[in-house]
């Protein structure tokens, strides 16, 4: 069941997956199922960059030929920012759903702030590198550089939306630099939108030190670098974006996403969220669950395609 918007249910024994005595309980998925999601097509590996977390799987729809060009979606995990907590196995099923929907999908590997080189700047000039190299992709393979989408899930759903902003940077920002290309939308699959907001709940959440790992220190101490990397700082986008999760998604919680899409559209944005009723943050990376479908929709939809067949 789809809903517009919804109230933040509290974070009770049921909300958080569990149940009332005596009725069976039933857990939300966890980034490990969907690690587990069967692939249809594993995709091309192709290095955008030198280091061996510097690559991407490409993944082309059925028909896509150079008089037929398909449509991209640029996708990115999350785990925040922490290598072990997710890689791009766990955006796979969506890369590859998305294929079979008639989506070129770029699932982007990238260095987290445990590995050498990454977090601040490594991490954001990754996902950067990572993107502008769909000219390069577009010179190989059939794909439309006239339509491309951005999507991330958690922490990646914060780099998908700093993607989208990062043509406004400053010049003297050490986040600055490339050609980025210009697209059709973002979607935040429950998605990081606020770094402030975020580091007051990430030992909660992430359970770890997340913000401040990604940014070299906490957001009071390092201004300048969280108005360069916090979606909620860099507005407007001047594209549209859609913010989805699940109703039970304590990560992305359904105040914080409104927050964001309130912000947005004050500055001029075309945003809005879309929530899940009964399906939590992992469910909107799984195909088969409503809120995947969601998501695959919302790609399709800032690609001015139809609805997908369930």
């Amino acid at each position: 069941m789809l809903t517009a918007s919804a109230s933040l249910a509290p974070a009770t024994a049921a909300a958080q997956g569990g149940a009332a005595p005596g009725t069976p309980a039933l857990r939300l998925m966890r980034a490990g199922d969907v690690d587990t999601v069967p692939l249809r097509d594993a995709g091309v590996r192709i290095a955008y960059g030198r280091d061996s977390l510097q690559f991407g799987e490409l993944r082309l729809p059925a028909g896509a030929s150079n008089s037929n060009r398909a449509p991209i979606a640029i996708i990115i995990h999350g785990g925040c920012w922490y290598s072990p907590y997710a890689s791009i196995r766990n955006s796979a099923p969506l890369a590859d759903a998305l294929a079979q929907s008639g989506v070129a999908t770029w699932n982007v590997e990238y260095r987290r702030y445990n590995n050498p080189g990454g977090g601040w700047t490594g991490t954001f000039r990754d996902v950067a590198d990572g993107a502008d190299y769909v000219r390069t992709l577009a010179a190989l393979y059939p794909i439309d550089t006239a339509r491309i989408v951005l999507a991330g899930h958690s922490a990646g759903g914060q780099l998908a939306l700093w993607l989208a902003s990062r043509r406004s940077l400053d010049r003297t920002s050490p986040l600055f630099g490339g050609t980025p290309m210009p697209v059709r939308g973002v979607v935040s699959v429950g998605g990081i939108a606020d770094l402030r907001e975020f580091y007051g709940r990430e030992r909660n959440t992430c359970g770890n030190p997340a913000v401040e790992s990604l940014l070299g220190g906490i957001p009071d101490s390092v201004p300048a670098r969280l108005r360069d990397a916090s979606p909620i700082e860099r507005l407007p986008l001047g594209v549209p974006s859609v913010h989805i999760a699940g109703d039970r998604d304590f990560i992305a919680p359904i105040a914080v996403r409104e927050a964001y899409v309130t912000a947005a559209t004050a500055r001029g944005d075309k945003a809005r969220v879309v929530t899940i009723v009964g399906d939590g943050h992992f469910e909107a990376m799984t195909p088969y669950k409503a809120a995947g479908r969601a998501v695959i929709d919302a790609i399709r939809g800032l690609l001015d395609l139809p609805p997908s067949t369930p």
